[in-house]
Parts: structure tokens; sequence; C-alpha cells
């Protein structure tokens, strides 16, 4: 029995999530542990690196079982990919130590957002990036990204896995970059709250069609204070923040990184 560390890629639009859901509903988990028990793995659920959303898609959402395989990590590859959903494919498989656990021992995730610019709509990518109109300016957004950038109080921008718990996360990279005629958003950080890189997005997307100042967001991330809970320290900085979030569709889990020590293959 080895503990397995699989690399997933999804299309998310027909899941209403990655996590398996009491009620009978198609998710990432419960298409995966499918497959797996085709392989004669008997667990009870696998574990992911994060949540995503209804919608939301992924290039490097990490999973991780455990299995009995007689094979090589290559053959455990294509024979999960010969299981799963034409919308799901394992990108890669390899032994892990046997405690990795692809969420607590993530130390950074990275998400891309995908935005265009246009007044009609295009069929072709309607279920991958968000349609935006009016127009940005794209020297706003580029203005926009870095005060994200360091240990903030994001409570303004999402909501903590429990209740009570802290909101302060840090932010690592936050940029724009122009690829042809759409906008990418990429962020990485340490963790993120829930919806948190949708809310981003769209408060951005809001100072790029002249709707807020970027003072307002800055005003929004203005208090920090380390290894302290400051979820209910800035009603009136939320509330001058419009309301909303940019669409599920546009998102994309790209990377969970971890220290080599915890996933690194074992030779």
């Amino acid at each position: 029995m080895a503990r397995y560390q699989v690399i997933l890629a999804y299309d998310g639009t027909d899941f209403v999530g990655s996590q398996r859901q009491a009620k009978k509903s198609r998710t990432v988990q419960g298409e995966l542990e499918k497959a797996l028990r085709k392989l004669g793995w008997s667990g009870c659920s696998v574990l992911l690196a994060g949540r995503t959303d209804s919608g939301v898609h992924a290039a490097g959402q990490v999973a991780a079982f455990d299995l009995d395989w007689s094979h090589t990590d290559e053959d455990l590859l294509h024979a999960l990919n010969a299981n799963l959903p034409a919308d799901m494919a394992a990108r890669d498989v390899r032994v892990a130590a046997l405690k990795f656990h692809p969420r607590f021992d993530a130390t950074s995730r990275c998400y891309r957002y995908r935005l265009f610019c246009q007044p009609v709509r295009d069929p072709l990518r309607e279920k991958s990036a968000w349609r935006v109109w009016p127009r940005v300016d794209g020297e706003a957004l580029i203005k926009a990204a870095p005060l994200f950038v360091g240990q903030h109080d994001f409570a303004a921008y999402g909501t903590p896995p429990r209740a009570g718990s802290s909101t302060l996360r840090t932010v690592m990279n936050a940029s724009w970059q122009v690829k042809d005629d759409e906008w990418h958003f990429e962020v990485q950080a340490n963790a993120f709250l829930y919806r948190m890189v949708r809310r981003l997005v769209f408060v951005q997307v809001a100072v790029a069609q002249g709707k807020i100042s970027a003072e307002t967001v800055a005003r929004s991330l203005a208090q920090q204070v380390e290894g302290v809970v400051l979820s209910k320290s800035k009603g009136r900085e939320r509330s001058e923040l419009p309301a909303g979030l940019a669409p599920a569709h546009g998102l994309t889990l790209v990377e969970v990184t971890y220290p080599t020590e915890s996933s690194g293959h074992i030779e």
C-alpha cells in the first residue's frame, strides 16, 4: 500500500464543485473516487488540495489516495485516464510521502482568471472567460493588482473556511497580463478565502471601469496586524466596495506548491 499524489485537470462547467456532497451531485472528487474503485481502491475518501466552486476549472488540482498498486506509476496514470470522464484528466501520478496531505502540506496556490472585453457574446469563450463590457482600462488593472501583494486582512474579499477564523492571507504575486485580446489575472498566495479570487477580480474590474478608485481598494486593505484576526475591523471600507463576484467560469486553479520533502517522488 502506497500513498499516491495525482495532479488533475478538469473543465468545471458540468461539475457542481470539487468536493463530494451529500446530495447525488456530480463532483470532481466523486468522479475520481469512481475511477479508483474500478482499480481496486477501497478507501472512504480521497484528499484534495482545495475546494473549487461550481463552474471553476483546474489545470493543477492535487489529490492524494492510498492504493495497493503492483504496476508502475505510468500504468496507474493510464488506468485512471481510461476510467475518468472526458471533462477530467490525470496529468501526473507519483508516489508521495506516506503522511502527505495535499491541503495541509501546501505552501501556496496559484489561480488564473481570464476576461475579455467585447459587446457581443463569443460562444467559443463564454464557458472559460468572463466577457466584460464596457471595456476596462488596462493600465488601471495593472496598477490595482500590486495593492493586494503582502499580508493583509482580506475580510472584504472572502469568507474564512470556519466561522470566526482568521481572514489574514499573504499574497506573493498578483498581476495582469495581456494575451491577445484577453486579460489574464494571476494570483499566488499561501491560502485563499472562500471566493476570494473572484472577488478580487470583480473589484479590480470596477476600478478599471471607473466605478471606484484604487484608493478605495487600498483603504480596504489598510489595516494589517500580524497574527490577529481582523474580520470585523473594516466595516466602512468594506461597504465602499461594490457587491459582487466575477463569474466562476473564468477561474482556473493553476498550481499547488509543496516542500519537496512532503510530496517529492520517492525513488
